[in-house]
């Protein structure tokens, strides 16, 4: 899985970083932000969100448990407590060398670093470095440099209160989701900070901070020019070992080497986790995402203006409040090559507004002409056929295009009028998939009910 980046709206100008090179000792001095605080933790739960829809947790508790166990460890810490931030620590299942941490607080830890690090020492040493980005509020700040023309009006135009959520309407302004973030991509200077207070959430919490430095040293000697995502973030800062050496030196003096005594056995178990779905194994085979089964079971979406059966082991986007949602299994939302978040495998409810005909078979082309305008590969492959749908007339129409997996997707497009508007229902399938998702379909025809 790609990381979760923040794409940058060019503006012609930036503004410097506040940040001078450190000196071991120094007081931490967190840059010029347009943010609050609030819109840090707004940032991260939307964030984690679409991380959560993208990636797969590890389904073990005893490893949840010991990343968390390290992590509010290291979270008790003067400084950490002093953030206000509250942190949250998820283990992924993802052979990724990485870890990172969002804005307000959500942290993301790769079994693959987990097999990487020699100690638990190297492993408190990464998450007290991501950590310290969160107290620092690294990312909002490299937003801040790279967008403070745009932001002050967005910002005080409501931006955490509007519709979509912090990360749709900053889609809007075109800071969308890719690969060219500043979120989670820090200079130097930066870098620098966040070894030195990570030395210092590391010593308070009894972990030798120069164990940070040691795993860094070996990711960099092994990996040379194409090593692991976790240095193309998080760059050198220059004599990294040198200068973790020297703030220790200028902490107060303490005992080293607390353990949980539990690594032996987190390293022995990662070697039995089920392979990764991921939408990158789904990707490479068509296969990856889990369609819902008879073995996984039904569960009833609940919004507003409809409940419908979905499979359980599929997660829905909305809000019993909203007229919307989404839903899709793990991999099954991915991002497309404009940034965006696209369902390559799922299914979106929503309706149109009364401006419609109430000529159903007219208003479900204008429908299918709109979608057109906004994906010019979309197409017509079957003419619409009529079902019953919670006593009502519907259209059952067949469209296809590219799947964001590579390939041609499936898209049933059921459309019915509901209480004088145009209620859709879009259920996508990548084409490997296409046969096994059609008893998915079939349950929601059956069991979608509207409140009238």
């Amino acid at each position: 899985m790609k990381r979760l980046l923040w794409a940058t709206l060019v503006v012609g100008v930036s503004m410097p970083s506040l940040y001078a090179i450190r000196r071991a000792g120094d007081p931490f001095r967190p840059g010029f932000n347009l943010f609050s605080p609030q819109q840090d933790v707004q940032l991260g739960q939307e964030g984690a969100k679409q991380v959560l829809a993208k990636t797969q947790p590890v389904q073990n508790q005893f490893l949840q448990d010991y990343v968390n166990r390290i992590g509010q460890r290291l979270a008790q810490q003067p400084e950490a407590r002093q953030s206000g931030f509250q942190f949250q620590f998820t283990l992924l299942n993802d052979p990724q060398v990485n870890a990172f941490a969002l804005p307000g607080g959500p942290m993301f830890i790769y079994t693959g670093l987990l097999k990487t690090v020699d100690t638990e020492g190297q492993l408190a040493g990464v998450m007290a470095h991501e950590m310290s980005h969160v107290i620092l509020r690294h990312g909002t700040h490299e937003a801040t440099k790279q967008q403070f023309v745009s932001l002050p009006a967005a910002l005080a135009g409501g931006l955490a209160g509007a519709g979509g959520g912090m990360l749709g309407k900053l889609a809007q302004m075109g800071i969308g989701l890719g690969a060219n973030s500043v979120l989670l991509k820090f200079s130097r200077t930066a870098e620098s900070e966040a070894d030195a207070l990570g030395s210092h959430l590391m010593a308070g919490a009894g972990y030798d901070p120069i164990e940070m430095a040691h795993l860094f040293q070996k990711l960099e000697a092994t990996g040379g020019s194409r090593g692991p995502q976790l240095l193309s973030d998080h760059p050198n800062p220059g004599n990294r070992v040198q200068a973790i050496q020297a703030e220790a030196q200028v902490l107060p003096r303490r005992q080293y080497g607390y353990q949980t005594g539990e690594f032996p056995r987190v390293r022995s178990m990662l070697g039995s986790l089920p392979a990764p779905q991921s939408a990158a194994a789904f990707r490479s085979d068509g296969r990856g995402a889990p369609i819902g089964s008879a073995q996984s079971g039904y569960h009833t979406l609940q919004t507003r203006r409809f409940t419908v059966s979905v499979p359980a082991n599929w997660q829905g986007y909305g809000s019993r409040d909203s007229d919307a949602a989404t839903i899709a299994p793990q991999g099954g939302i991915v991002e497309g090559r404009n940034g965006q978040n696209q369902v390559g495998l799922g299914a979106i409810f929503s309706y149109l507004p009364d401006d419609q005909h109430g000529d159903l078979p007219q208003d479900t082309s204008d429908l299918i002409s709109h979608l057109h305008a906004n994906n010019p590969n979309l197409r017509t492959a079957s003419r619409g056929q009529s079902v019953n749908v919670d006593g009502m007339r519907g259209l059952v129409t067949q469209l296809e295009s590219d799947s964001p997996f590579g390939g041609q997707e499936s898209i049933l497009l059921l459309t019915a009028e509901v209480n004088e508007e145009l209620f859709y229902l879009a259920f996508i399938s990548p084409d490997a998939q296409t046969r096994a998702a059609q008893p998915v379909f079939q349950e929601m025809l059956r069991t979608l009910k509207f409140v009238r």
